[in-house]
């Protein structure tokens, strides 16, 4: 069907995958198999997707490399990795890699197919009219092209690193918390005590402020994050 939404899923186990693959079409989507990251990514190139599923430990290209290449060609394209690897410094490197959501095994078929959805359709309102833009101070962000300047010099950001300042963007001048964050640039369940949100923080203030005479992102203490604009 023309509407159906075209999911790749990345996944050395072949019972896995194929598993994964039958219960995506059993639920409207068009979904793919490849059991190789090298493969995959060939399958990648060759026809557009809509989600990407990975796993991290793949023969050929480990899920990293997949992700960045995968990003690389679409920047926004909506990625969750699916691993047994559990670490905070697993994860730390999967959102950095560019994923959008971390799923461990053993999961529940229904728990994906609400993150898909949720994915798709983030993605689905992500899909703005050219040259729109979010602006603080000399700080600039094009949603259409994803670029971002600051004083007109690029800033090369990840895909959650992206996500963190448009939602940081849309709510400049007003503290939000880092629950708020959790839930609207990385997922409802995603677990609050971790430091994974003040790492990214600080990834986007090494990238957005180490340089400017003006620091734009504050930390309020005990309440959360605000990129706060001078000018009134």
């Amino acid at each position: 069907m023309p509407d159906e939404r075209k999911i790749l899923v990345v996944e050395d186990e072949q019972k896995i995958a194929d598993t994964l693959k039958l219960g995506l079409t059993e639920n409207g989507f068009y979904a793919v198999a490849a059991y190789d990251g090298k493969i995959g990514l060939q399958v990648f190139l060759a026809q557009p997707f809509d989600l990407v599923i990975l796993d991290i430990n793949l023969p050929g290209l480990n899920g990293y490399e997949l992700c960045r290449a995968m990003r690389k060609q679409n920047p926004s394209l909506p990625v969750i990795m699916l691993t047994s690897m559990n670490t905070i410094n697993d994860k730390i490197e999967g959102y950095g890699a560019g994923a959008d959501d971390y799923m461990l095994k053993p999961f529940e078929f229904r728990e994906l197919l609400l993150k898909i959805n949720a994915l798709l359709k983030r993605s689905m309102t992500q899909q703005l009219p050219a040259g729109n833009l979010l602006k603080a101070e000399d700080l600039q962000m094009n949603l259409d092209s994803k670029q971002v300047t600051r004083a007109n010099k690029p800033i090369a950001l990840t895909a959650k690193e992206f996500q963190l300042l448009e939602y940081l963007l849309r709510n400049k001048n007003r503290v939000v918390s880092r629950a708020d964050i959790a839930v609207n640039v990385w997922d409802v369940d995603f677990d609050t005590n971790t430091n994974v949100i003040d790492v990214y923080i600080s990834y986007l203030r090494n990238k957005i402020d180490k340089q400017a005479e003006q620091k734009l992102i504050q930390t309020h203490v005990g309440m959360g994050y605000i990129l706060k604009e001078n000018r009134q």
